[in-house]
């Protein structure tokens, strides 16, 4: 039986040359049979709302088997952190692996998709966390890495140099630090 990965794209279309979905075709190469990437569409993804986004993941979150790998790419990743802080979602997870999540600040329009100040003390068990991020990122600052890192010091870290942020080339570390799971 393969291991379930629920894939959470970025904005805007995950098929477009510069969407998520070339990072998940790079993964379900390097994985093979071994895994079942997941990777629906989200709602109106030109125009990401926290609700929306927040209920399709909690209805693919159910669908998958307990002790499940779950990657966030960008706004994908920073709506997935900020649905499991809420503590509805009490499932282990085995592996999260944030890529180039941003950090929202918690004022203004930025305020929808922020993390509460004390997230980490709601997450669900999650028995590895990983953090990758491009230092020369040209769409999500470098330092949203580092606000993540000081709020979740157990996370492994992944800085890749370059200023990728789609990683249509794919992210071999991505599908290295799952395989070694």
């Amino acid at each position: 039986m393969s291991k379930q990965i629920l894939f959470i794209h970025g904005s805007g279309n995950q098929h477009d040359p510069f969407g998520s979905g070339k990072l998940v075709a790079f993964l379900r190469q390097q994985l093979g049979s071994d895994y079942q990437v997941l990777a629906p569409d989200m709602p109106d993804a030109d125009n990401p709302r926290y609700l929306p986004w927040r209920d399709q993941i909690e209805q693919e979150l159910g669908k998958l088997d307990t002790d499940a790998l779950v990657i966030g790419h960008s706004v994908g990743g920073s709506i997935l952190l900020k649905y499991l802080a809420e503590g509805t979602y009490q499932k282990p997870i085995a592996g999260l692996f944030l890529v180039s999540a941003p950090y929202w600040e918690r004022q203004g329009w930025q305020l929808e998709y922020a993390v509460p100040e004390d997230f980490a003390a709601h997450l669900p068990t999650i028995r590895h966390l990983f953090l990758y991020h491009s230092r020369d990122d040209e769409e999500v600052p470098f330092s949203s890495l580092g606000r993540y890192q000081e709020q979740l010091p157990q996370a492994t870290v992944r800085v890749i140099d370059g200023k990728e942020h789609s990683f249509t080339e794919g992210l071999p570390l991505l599908a290295q630090d799952i395989k070694q799971l």
